[in-house]
């Protein structure tokens, strides 16, 4: 019977253990350059780190203009709600005061009204002044009413006040919490960027924050033997204000959400820039677009409001030439571009 038995298997030992575990490692180490070579990220060139910044930035300069228009909204809100609780706290102590009174018009007339009126005239010697006397207490009767009416109506109208606020304090937070949201995707945006950035060379990342020839024109433009002011005539006098505003900003950050006076993002500036004219444009792009006639291309002139993109997310003011001062996007200050390195969405020029 032990002759049927099945050969115990042994361990391999010796050279022919040392071959088996030298064919492993190289087995493994093939197949683990093999999956690396295959999930490993191609080095990006820098022409496609600059397309995918470019998108970025793009993404979050779209984001930034959303973020503005609610942060308008949650700041209107708030300014509603905070006059509303003023409005509250006013009424509350009208009708305290009114309380107040109320009760002690009640008070007296508890204390005179203890003998009954047929008893009064029973008792009195002089009916004609019981009768005088009943004419007032009728009259301090209808002042009671009146009285009454009016903590009625301020009941309400207090009620009606609480209600109102209770929305406005509903509609801020619900704002509050789309303006978290659009921060932190807008942050996103701008950390992907500069990490594409981070794996450019210094003169490559200098290159691409000037925005090639922009920096040179924006230093041009700031120079004292050089003119500070558009290649033609402005047509107004609020337009000449509005490009010398916007020249004088040149070399200033950009900052997303920002209006002034040390920083902007792009609407910022161009709302800063005519809010020192005296006219009073809308917080973000896709309203400004709207704040005034629309110019043909053709037909531009300084202080124009010059818009691109199809979601109407950049906007610049235009200085002749077929230039603009903008800010462009994070890294790069605001400086003189043409209005060609964009996709062209319109343009208007204000009151």
């Amino acid at each position: 019977m032990a002759a049927h038995r099945k050969p115990k298997q042994h361990p391999l030992t010796g050279p022919a253990a040392r071959t088996a575990a030298t064919l492993a490692l190289a087995s493994a180490a093939t197949a683990t350059l093999f999956e690396g070579s295959g999930h490993a990220d191609p080095k990006l060139t820098p022409a496609q780190v600059k397309a995918k910044v470019d998108q970025l930035y793009h993404e979050a300069e779209a984001a930034t203009e959303a973020y503005d228009g609610t942060k308008e909204k949650a700041d209107e809100a708030e300014r509603s709600l905070n006059a509303l609780r003023d409005e509250a706290a006013r009424k509350t102590a009208q009708l305290n005061t009114a309380r107040t009174a109320l009760g002690s018009l009640a008070a007296a007339q508890y204390r005179s009204g203890t003998v009954a009126p047929e008893l009064q005239l029973f008792l009195s010697s002089d009916p004609t002044r019981y009768l005088d006397d009943a004419a007032l207490a009728q009259h301090a009767g209808d002042r009671t009413a009146i009285a009454v009416a009016g903590v009625r109506k301020q009941l309400s109208e207090l009620d009606r006040l609480h209600s109102t606020a209770d929305t406005k304090l509903t509609e801020l937070r619900g704002r509050q919490s789309t303006l978290r949201k659009q921060k932190s995707d807008i942050q996103s945006k701008i950390t992907s960027a500069e990490a594409l950035l981070a794996q450019l060379s210094r003169p490559e990342r200098a290159a691409y924050e000037q925005g090639d020839g922009a920096a040179a024109d924006t230093r041009a433009s700031r120079s004292s033997d050089t003119p500070r002011g558009p290649v033609v005539a402005a047509p107004s006098s609020r337009a000449a204000a509005a490009v010398a505003f916007a020249y004088g900003a040149l070399g200033k950050p950009y900052v997303w959400g920002a209006t002034g006076p040390s920083s902007f993002d792009c609407s910022g500036l161009t709302q800063a820039a005519w809010r020192s004219a005296g006219v009073q444009l809308p917080r973000t792009t896709y309203t400004q677009i709207n704040a005034g006639t629309p110019v043909p291309r053709s037909q531009l002139a300084p202080g124009d409001l010059v818009f691109f993109y199809s979601g109407i997310s950049h906007v610049g003011l235009y200085i002749g030439g077929g230039n603009m001062i903008h800010a462009p996007h994070p890294g790069a200050p605001v400086r003189v571009a043409p209005i060609d390195e964009m996709p062209f969405a319109g343009a208007v020029r204000p009151a």
